[in-house]
């Protein structure tokens, strides 16, 4: 029974319920519920920002500068390594280009293989030449003792190993090319080389005629001596 009752109360009973607090002759008159979707008739009032207050400059503590001083440092290490590795590889590859260099003109400096002209022993030729020359000139003055057993040398170079040597002689002649006054000494030089070469076998001509000319004349007069005799 007071289950009825207390339900009964609750559904038939005439005062309203609200989720808000009942209004008020003083509230405003647009208030609405919670549960209400419609716009405000009024419009909020506008939001002003309060005054802004001055603040002090921003200084930069000593952490600061020590991380401004520690990234300079660094950055100057970073130059520095930069540099130091841009040497080292500029150094490489000089070394490279003249080690290719160096390889390259030995190479060039080779007889062809299709020639008969070997460097072995040839080489070996010419330093006994050039062995025999000192072993002659032991005993003479200081200027002999240099200039004969090069001379043999160079000359049994020339004629053991004639491909090798013009090779040899076109390279150095590049090299004094840089050189005008150098070039122009070597072609004075060789000038003069050429002249007398010429004149010492223009002379031994003559005196190889003079020569079969007296043994001739010598065995004509030896044949009539012995036609006389006989």
């Amino acid at each position: 029974m007071t289950a009825v009752l207390g339900t009964a109360i609750v559904f038939y009973s005439p005062r309203q319920l609200y989720a808000e607090e009942p209004p008020s002759d003083d509230a405003p008159v647009d208030r609405k519920p919670i549960y209400d979707n419609s716009p405000l008739s009024h419009t909020p009032s506008p939001y002003i920002p309060s005054p802004s207050i001055p603040t002090e400059p921003y200084r930069p503590t000593p952490t600061d500068r020590l991380a401004v001083q520690i990234g300079h440092a660094r950055l100057a290490l970073y130059k520095q390594a930069t540099k130091a590795e841009d040497a080292v590889n500029n150094a490489l590859t000089q070394t490279l280009k003249l080690e290719h260099s160096f390889t390259s003109t030995m190479r060039s400096l080779a007889p062809p293989k299709e020639s008969n002209e070997k460097l072995l022993p040839g080489a070996l030729y010419v330093l006994v030449a050039s062995m025999a020359g000192s072993i002659v000139t032991r005993n003479r003055n200081i200027l002999l003792r240099a200039m004969v057993p090069a001379a043999i040398g160079i000359g049994a170079a020339h004629a053991v190993l004639p491909l090798t040597m013009k090779n040899v002689g076109d390279l150095a002649w590049t090299y004094e090319e840089r050189f005008p006054a150098v070039a122009e000494a070597h072609i004075r030089t060789k000038e003069r080389a050429r002249k007398f070469w010429e004149t010492g076998k223009a002379h031994s001509a003559m005196t190889v005629g003079m020569v079969q000319d007296k043994v001739g004349e010598a065995r004509e007069k030896l044949e009539d001596w012995v036609k006389k005799g006989k």
